[in-house]
């Protein structure tokens, strides 16, 4: 696989006080035609982070609109996400669309507690409302530590499956958190049974991953793309896995076909993919340099 870069299509700019930098986690929902409403986390002076948009033409790779407000905030404090907000990927039950998340709970230590919650996506795509109080899935035996940045698919039909980074320590001997991508079935997209370790780690080439994007292929197996860290000192490289049952994976980083440039907006680091299809091309969007600070950019896969 081989993925040609396009450059970064939006560099973020002061809209709001609560989206004064970045646009971290695109995830798009299509709109109409070529366009897609793009939702991104963006960040206040205090780098909480909460959910804003702007509408792209994946075509002519241009930004249409740019939203000036932000459609869901982070929490008061005592939520399970009063300190930010970091999409994944939505997955619908009967009629409705949720759009995943991870909750942020800063520490003093430095480190955090990430729990997983989901918006209810309204059919016009004007409005995110939170769909529970109560975290989807909080810490709890299988993941006791941390968790971050869900991926569901399925139906009510199938069953559901997710995968979601889960915090195994904050230090693997390196100076570098173990956390890697573990897998969960649901019959109804609401009660979840824990599976534990799905995607291997490795310290020193891939020990703290996130933001998995998973789609089935065409010999009915599954492709995972993430970013992660290596635990050397450096910084996100976007990687790629397969698996024939969504169960057990392989690791495959010498294949995914996307790097840093040399220069400019991602040439630091490029992370948090989302991979989609439009009209039988496949893209990458993506941030770069930054966590996202630098903007994000689009890609697309050569055949």
């Amino acid at each position: 696989m081989k993925w040609h870069k396009f450059g970064c299509v939006y560099t973020p700019t002061p809209v709001h006080p609560l989206l004064q930098s970045h646009v971290s986690n695109p995830l798009p929902i299509w709109l109409a035609d070529d366009v897609y409403r793009v939702y991104y986390s963006g960040r206040d002076a205090q780098k909480r982070s909460s959910v804003g948009y702007v509408d792209f033409d994946i075509l002519t790779r241009k930004v249409e609109h740019v939203h000036t407000t932000p459609v869901f905030a982070y929490g008061p404090d005592g939520s399970y996400y009063s300190h930010g907000i970091s999409i994944g990927g939505c997955y619908t039950v009967a009629t409705t669309q949720y759009m995943l998340f991870m909750g942020w709970q800063t520490r003093p230590d430095g480190t955090w507690r990430g729990d997983i919650g989901r918006l209810i996506v309204s059919d016009d795509l004007q409005t995110l409302t939170l769909a529970d109080q109560t975290p989807l899935i909080g810490i709890n035996p299988t993941d006791p530590v941390s968790l971050s940045y869900p991926w569901v698919l399925g139906d009510t039909v199938q069953g559901y499956r997710m995968w979601y980074g889960s915090t195994h320590t904050w230090d693997g001997g390196n100076g570098e958190m173990i956390h890697p991508i573990h897998h969960a079935m649901s019959r109804d997209g609401e009660h979840w049974d824990f599976q534990g370790l799905a995607v291997p780690f490795a310290r020193g080439v891939a020990q703290a991953f996130s933001r998995p994007v998973v789609l089935m292929n065409d010999a009915g197996g599954y492709d995972m793309w993430f970013s992660y860290r290596s635990g050397t000192g450096q910084k996100y490289r976007i990687g790629y896995a397969s698996s024939d049952d969504g169960v057990a994976w392989r690791l495959r980083l010498d294949e995914v076909g996307i790097d840093v440039s040399d220069t400019g907006w991602d040439s630091d680091m490029i992370e948090y993919p989302y991979v989609l299809d439009h009209k039988g091309v496949r893209y990458m969007l993506y941030n770069g340099n930054g966590y996202g600070a630098s903007g994000f950019g689009l890609a697309i896969c050569e055949k």
